[in-house]
């Protein structure tokens, strides 16, 4: 069972899933500070200077200052400016590995064009017979 289970987790589709999801979930913390960080900052201050992250409704009906005063408080909040955040991080990661998997694509060998088909099926047995056949040699049906 041992051996069976190495074989298994060596094998190259293995090894390749294991390194696509540490490269992925790094990839994915590179995305999340590029929205966070980058991109966020200058929306906001083209939008009047407003901190997407910080934008939330309280469900207790207080006005509270902010998230965190609301948190501390531990009033039920809607986070709706952390989840645009995360929206456009998905939107962005979505995107990159588009373009990425558009560009292996393009870069990857086309497949030899599938040689012309020398035999068809005969509509009577389903035996396999050669295209210019009139007759099949395994039921005599006559072939149109």
């Amino acid at each position: 069972m041992i051996k069976e289970f190495k074989a298994f987790a060596m094998r190259g589709n293995m090894l390749d899933l294991a390194i696509g999801i540490i490269l992925g979930g790094a990839f994915g913390k590179i995305i999340t500070s590029l929205v966070k960080d980058v991109i966020m900052p200058p929306v906001g201050l083209l939008l009047g200077r407003v901190d997407f992250a910080s934008l939330f409704v309280s469900l207790t009906g207080v006005r509270f200052a902010s998230l965190a005063e609301a948190q501390a408080a531990g009033a039920p909040t809607i986070n709706y400016g952390l989840f645009l955040n995360t929206i456009i991080d998905f939107v962005l990661v979505a995107l990159v590995i588009f373009l990425l998997v558009r560009q292996v694509n393009r870069l990857s060998p086309k497949p030899a064009p599938a040689a012309p088909a020398t035999t068809r099926d005969c509509p009577h047995c389903l035996s396999s017979i050669p295209l210019k056949a009139t007759r099949c040699p395994c039921c005599t049906s006559q072939l149109i």
